[in-house]
């Protein structure tokens, strides 16, 4: 016989399942406090990663606790949140607990409680009750400004607002491959984009970045990206994306508008890279927590140039291998008269910020801001980072019940 008596746990994850899908998006705070005091839990705060990676914001809402922001850096929130970890800071009158928020692999911030003691059964049943309460908050706000409103530390350019709205989430994690990226300025970005997808053992990649400043670099990066999308999911090869990317931009701006642009196909699982590099800076191929040399090949000319049919370069990746790519704004800042950042000294920051972040998503955002901060704070230009890690293996285990 099954035993299918509902347990204490099932009973609190269930009703709040079973409620949740008709909460409006205002109601679900006091639904999670309320959860959350069935557990003995208090204080509880939902944290939301603000749009410049640079601290964890409050999510106002009814039952819940607004303090003020939580530094990403040097916090036990920032740590639950960059490294998907539960962090437990003993207190006087119990204990605080900071719970990643993960939606499939993507962290969309962290819950806060305060419980008077645990155990592992409290920890188990919180992990899971923070699996679903990041479930809820990615199903809501497709359809609410609340937790966008929430994230904005400044105000935001309509440019920028088309960009965010156009991403896929930042980090992507599975047993065999792991993906992040970051854009920068977060605010006022304008013609630099990325996009993936994992499709069976293939993860599709692209990084765009089209010519110009402001709301024409925005729309010019939107229909490339369109195209993309749209013959990536015809099934078809790089060379076929980027003749479709190409007509696509020519046609709607005409010859005088481009977008340097590159495409990837990575099988997941024998680590077979492929890409085509229409204009873009060659990737970075990262092993051991080290550059070891740039993927560099045959390019061809910038999407709504009309190329010819470009060469698919190919490398064969070892487990553990990083390929980072990035957009001319990273490397070419600089002041009047001054010398360009440079692609070496990019280099030697990679190889420094490397050695002591081990998640892609830590890398990718320690590696941003660093860079900003050599060159002065100044990103005059966008200046785009996405960071692939092929591990390896297989995941079958995971469609096995325990």
């Amino acid at each position: 016989m099954v035993d299918r008596s509902e347990g204490f746990g099932e009973r609190l994850l269930g009703v709040l399942l079973d409620r949740a899908h008709e909460m409006p998006p205002q109601l679900i705070a006091p639904l999670i406090a309320e959860e959350v005091a069935r557990v003995g839990g208090r204080d509880v705060s939902i944290l939301l990663q603000d749009y410049g990676q640079l601290v964890l914001v409050p999510l106002p809402g009814r039952r819940l606790t607004v303090g003020e922001p939580e530094p990403i850096d040097g916090s036990p929130a920032g740590t639950a949140f960059l490294y998907a970890t539960v962090a437990e800071v003993p207190q006087a009158h119990g204990v605080r607990m900071y719970l990643p928020l993960l939606d499939g692999s993507d962290q969309v911030g962290v819950m806060a409680l305060t419980l008077d003691t645990i155990d592992d059964d409290d920890r188990r049943l919180l992990r899971r009750l923070a699996g679903l309460v990041a479930d809820m908050l990615v199903t809501k706000h497709s359809y609410t400004d609340q937790f966008f409103l929430a994230r904005r530390r400044e105000p935001m350019s309509v440019a920028a607002e088309i960009q965010w709205s156009l991403l896929p989430p930042l980090t992507m994690s599975i047993p065999q491959v792991a993906v992040a990226g970051i854009l920068e300025p977060a605010y006022n970005v304008a013609g630099d984009s990325f996009d993936y997808a994992l499709n069976e053992d293939i993860l599709h990649v692209a990084m765009v970045d089209a010519m110009g400043h402001g709301l024409d670099a925005a729309t010019m990066a939107t229909v490339a990206v369109g195209a993309y999308r749209h013959a990536r999911r015809a099934d078809i090869g790089l060379s076929e994306i980027y003749a479709f990317m190409d007509r696509a931009i020519a046609g709607q701006f005409g010859p005088d508008h481009f977008v340097t642009a590159q495409m990837m196909r990575l099988n997941t699982a024998t680590g077979q890279l492929q890409w085509v590099n229409a204009g873009h800076p060659a990737p970075l191929l990262i092993r051991d927590h080290r550059v070891v040399r740039r993927l560099e090949g045959p390019t061809t000319l910038p999407v709504g140039f009309g190329g010819e049919d470009p060469r698919i370069n190919e490398e064969m990746l070892r487990r553990g291998d990083r390929v980072l790519c990035f957009t001319d704004g990273l490397i070419e800042e600089h002041e009047a008269g001054e010398e360009q950042f440079g692609e070496e000294q990019l280099i030697r920051w990679v190889d420094r910020v490397a050695q002591g972040e081990k998640g892609v998503r830590a890398l990718v955002r320690a590696l941003s801001h660093a860079l900003k901060r050599q060159r002065g704070g100044r990103t005059s230009d966008d200046a785009t980072l996405f960071l692939i890690e092929w591990r390896g293996g297989a995941a079958d285990h995971l469609a096995v019940l325990d």
